[in-house]
Parts: C-alpha cells; sequence; structure tokens
C-alpha cells in the first residue's frame, strides 16, 4: 500500500515514536471496531482502490447506432478523516521512555472515526451511497421490553425470527454502549449471567459496538455482509507548531448488503428511533432511559 500521501517522513517524530503511536491507535481501535467482528472484511485494497463493483449494468446510450452499451456498476468508496493533536512534549517524553503517555486527542478520534464506521455499517450513510443492516432488512424490529430480565425472550424471538427466513447461525449481537453495559451487569434469578444465556442462544459473540442504536442481531455464516477496505486505518501527519503535531486517522471503505434477511434490529424504542431499553441487574426493573445508546 502506498502511503506516502500520509507525509508521515514530514513530521518531527521519531521513528520510535510513530511506532508507539500506531501500537497506542491499534490498541483503541481494536477495541471500539465492534462491526468488522460481525462482517465479512476484505482488505485492505490500498489507497488506489476506488469502488467496490456490483456486479450489475445499466444501459447506456451508445455513441452510433447498431451498437448495444451497458455500463458497469460501482459503489465508490468513501474517505473518512479524524484530526486530532498530540504535544511535543509529550513525543519528547515518548522517546524517553515513558509508559504512561497522555493521548487524549488520539483516544477520542478512533472513537470517533470507529462509531462513523460502525454506524455507517448498521444504520447506513445515505451521502456516501451506503445502506445500513437495519435498513436493508425487510423484517420488523423486534420492540424493546420493560424489564431486562426478558432481554433473553427478544433475542430468542429474533434468532428464530432468522431461521425462518432461511438464514442459518451461529449469531452475533452487536450492542450499542447502553445495551452492552446493561447486559454485561445483569444477572437473572438463579444468578446466572445475562450474557452466557445470550451467548448459549446466538451460539456466537456480543460486541461493544459504539455508534450502534439498539442492538442487531446478524448471521455470522458469511457471505451476507461485505465490508471493503482500501487504505485500513492509519495515522498521517497535516502539521505543526511550538506546541503540538497536528495527526489524523485515515481510512477509506465500502459496505454492502448482500443478504437483507440475515439480522434484524432490536430497536431502542418503537419503530426505528432512537431512545433505550429498560435494564436491570439482579430482577430489578430500570427505566429505559437509563440505558440510552
Amino acid at each position: 500500500m502506498s502511503a506516502n500521501h500520509l507525509l508521515r517522513e514530514n513530521a518531527p517524530i521519531s521513528e520510535a515514536g510513530w511506532s508507539f503511536l500506531d501500537r497506542e491507535a491499534t490498541s483503541r481501535l481494536a477495541v471500539a471496531l465492534g462491526a468488522r467482528k460481525l462482517v465479512d472484511f476484505h482488505g485492505p485494497l490500498g489507497w488506489e482502490y476506488s469502488a467496490t463493483p456490483l456486479g450489475r449494468v445499466e444501459p447506456l446510450a451508445g455513441p452510433q447506432d447498431g451498437l448495444r452499451a451497458l455500463r458497469r456498476r460501482v459503489l465508490p468508496l468513501v474517505e473518512v478523516r479524524a484530526d486530532f493533536e498530540v504535544s511535543r512534549a509529550e513525543l519528547m517524553d515518548i522517546d524517553r521512555g515513558v509508559l504512561d503517555a497522555s493521548l487524549p486527542g488520539l483516544d477520542a478520534a478512533a472513537l470517533r472515526i470507529a462509531a462513523a464506521e460502525n454506524t455507517a455499517v448498521f444504520h447506513g450513510w445515505a451521502n456516501a451511497g451506503i445502506l445500513g443492516i437495519t435498513e436493508a432488512t425487510p423484517h420488523e424490529p423486534v420492540p424493546r421490553v420493560e424489564d431486562f430480565n426478558d432481554y433473553p425472550k427478544r433475542v430468542a424471538h429474533a434468532v428464530s425470527v432468522l431461521r425462518q427466513a432461511g438464514i442459518g447461525g451461529p449469531f452475533g449481537l452487536a450492542l450499542g454502549p447502553g445495551h452492552y453495559t446493561a447486559v454485561v451487569e445483569a444477572t437473572e434469578r438463579g444468578g446466572y449471567l445475562l450474557s452466557e444465556h445470550l451467548s448459549t442462544i446466538l451460539e456466537g459473540p456480543l460486541v461493544w459496538v459504539p455508534g450502534v442504536t439498539g442492538a442487531v442481531v446478524v448471521s455470522l455464516r458469511g457471505g451476507d455482509f461485505r465490508f471493503e477496505a482500501g487504505q485500513d486505518l492509519s495515522l498521517g501527519y497535516q502539521g505543526h507548531d511550538d506546541d503540538s503535531v497536528h495527526l489524523y486517522l485515515e481510512e477509506s471503505f465500502s459496505f454492502l448488503v448482500a443478504t437483507p434477511e440475515a439480522a434484524i434490529h432490536l430497536s431502542s424504542a418503537a419503530g426505528r428511533t432512537r431512545g433505550g431499553d429498560a435494564g436491570a441487574a439482579g430482577g430489578e426493573a430500570v427505566p429505559a432511559e437509563d440505558f440510552e445508546d
């Protein structure tokens, strides 16, 4: 992959400094890039890769009579960038071998760009031509419950709907931050962890996915959802002044739903609106607003 456009060689950052920043960015992104754990990932295909072929064509007027012309359809990749700063004093400490570097700008940028990617995959990005999973599915959303101890019923119903549509498992559960917190903190009557019960129903993982509203059950059988990375997430250099170095995280990607029936949305409120499910730990119902995503 050509990375010259990242201009890293122009930055006042040592080789050791870049290695440290790359490792820190990777560790933060690995946690937040939840969508990639649940859909097929292809790439990286390079910064120059511009469009995903759709395998379809549309008629095109020929340059003269007696000819038949078709134009191949593609989905252009979108470029996404999150800017941040690192203090030059902190970079000097990194070169000295500091173990507890303070990188709040990187923390925020990593979460911001990961949430944008997750949102595009699950809820779409109209301006980029990306149809999200919850937009594409023909299944009606599973409505919220008043008591979070009933969450397994929602998931079991969602899995049943998918199986009845001919979609095989195992299945994964993408959980928005509010839903994830409620699930991992909850225990059912008898002390059984709610998260373990859900994993048994799904035969697959529960994944924290910032950017997701509510939760989404998706089939993990493969071939249903395709994420294509041109340039995978990389650190680039923008400029610097006496106090700070201006950097960014950047990627290019497209996303395509091949089988709309292979997922179902567990909504946070009635229909497809934003909100929060009820949550409980130890059997007590908690108001829905306490678990907004």
